[in-house]
């Protein structure tokens, strides 16, 4: 287990080389190294390296603060709730040792990633690059499912991914596990990774639950501005003699508020509904898998992307297979003229081009969840029928990129379903959530 003292050592580790830095351009006279010389950069973080590349680090950063109001389906009694919270809080430490070498650890003040036990350790992993175009890449990250997920938090369009990711959360969330990855990229025109992980949940004879993710991109344009992407995923992973295994097909449906850490969240009055499935101990279930398809086209300040996915869970027990499929459709347009950056299979940022007034993006996205299920659950916050289960979700938001670490955003959602509830009987609700970011 990962506590906390490593934290504080580590961070310990890198006040020291901030200290160093500082030292350096602050005292007078000539700074010397027995090797090659040292170059210091402080925009965008602090990041000291060697003219010939071959050590260095960075230190960087992103933090995300949210404050979210929604109603109706989004909570129990269908009243008006709030939710203040940091939705992430990251400090990043990343480098290069001895050419080949690389390794980035990302930890999560918000707690949102990880646990007490294992570290809020959002990434910590070791990655081999001597092979180049080949990376081989391990320790804990993200297994990588889907084109929303592989492009950063701090530059996804949308304020939340789709609402479909919460149902196949397990394909693209270490859930404090490791893992290996072997990855190739193609200069920008075609990315494939596959990876093998094992996941910090044990079955009945204390093996942990092991997982397999493969994506494969082309994208026959592939700069920014003129993007053409088109990209295959695919994960699995077995839940066979895993006691109380978390089958559940659940959704926040856009609305992070509802439950969530980092602060106040709704207090237990958000609607966080389950479409199908059980994690409940009396129920067996064996594999689990997961499909996806990700198209993206971008013209200019123009970009339109969609992604469509399906989990299907394999009963071992008396009660029903689990399937459930969805998708979105988003369009976004950059009013000011900049194009969203693009690299390796994912969308990057925006940067502003008139310094004064920034960059501004509008957008509007499409979420939609469909899944089979034939029994009814009544919660202390849904009602759910034995029947098929429906969501539809609506985000309009707008993104004001200040500057190239600055990013005010807004973003209005309305969801619509069908056979579930909240405890009032509403099957529709409104939210609206805005974040400032500083990403460093």
């Amino acid at each position: 287990m990962i506590r906390m003292h490593t934290f504080r050592g580590m961070a310990g580790f890198v006040a020291s080389a901030l200290a160093l830095a500082v030292s350096a351009q602050a005292v007078a006279g000539t700074v010397t190294t027995d090797g090659a010389d040292i170059v210091i950069k402080t925009k965008g973080g602090l990041e000291v390296a060697t003219t010939d590349k071959a050590f260095g680090f960075k230190v960087g950063g992103r933090l995300q603060a949210d404050y979210s109001r929604f109603d109706g389906f989004y909570t129990r009694n269908g009243d008006t709730a709030d939710a203040a919270y940091f939705r992430r809080a990251f400090l990043e430490i990343g480098g290069v040792a001895f050419t080949d070498w690389a390794y980035q650890i990302n930890y999560d003040f918000s707690h949102n990633s990880g646990d007490s036990d294992n570290g809020y350790f959002d990434e910590a992993s070791i990655s081999y690059t001597g092979f180049n175009p080949v990376i081989l890449k391990f320790g804990r990250f993200d297994p990588e499912f889907g084109l929303e997920k592989a492009t950063s938090s701090k530059w996804v369009t949308a304020l939340e991914r789709n609402a479909f990711y919460d149902i196949i959360d397990w394909t693209n969330g270490h859930q404090n596990g490791q893992g290996a990855q072997i990855s190739y990229a193609y200069d920008n025109l075609a990315y494939v990774s596959a990876g093998a992980f094992s996941k910090d949940i044990d079955d009945t004879e204390g093996d942990s639950v092991k997982q397999f993710n493969f994506r494969g991109v082309i994208a026959p344009m592939a700069e920014a501005g003129n993007v053409l992407h088109f990209g295959v995923n695919y994960a699995q992973r077995s839940l066979d003699d895993v006691v109380g295994a978390d089958a559940r097909y659940r959704s926040r449906l856009g609305m992070r508020g509802v439950e969530t850490n980092g602060g106040n969240d709704a207090s237990g009055v958000g609607t966080r509904p389950v479409f199908a499935g059980s994690n409940s101990a009396a129920l067996e279930w064996d594999d689990d898998k997961a499909w996806g398809l990700e198209a993206a086209w971008a013209m200019g300040p123009f970009s339109l992307q969609g992604e469509w996915m399906k989990r299907e869970t394999d009963s071992a027990g008396p009660q029903s297979d689990l399937e459930a499929d969805g998708f979105y459709v988003q369009a976004a347009y950059t009013l000011t003229g900049e194009s969203r950056g693009y690299k390796l299979g994912r969308f990057d940022s925006i940067k502003p081009a008139n310094k004064q007034i920034g960059a501004w993006e509008v957008y509007y996205r499409y979420d939609s969840i469909s899944a089979d299920n034939d029994v009814a659950q009544v919660s202390a916050n849904f009602t759910r029928e034995a029947d098929d289960t429906e969501a539809k979700v609506h985000n309009l938001g707008v993104n004001w990129y200040a500057t190239e670490a600055v990013k005010v955003s807004g973003m209005y959602t309305k969801v619509k379903t069908d056979k579930v509830t909240n405890i009032n009987g509403d099957d529709d609700g409104d939210g609206f959530v805005m974040r400032l970011q500083y990403a460093f």
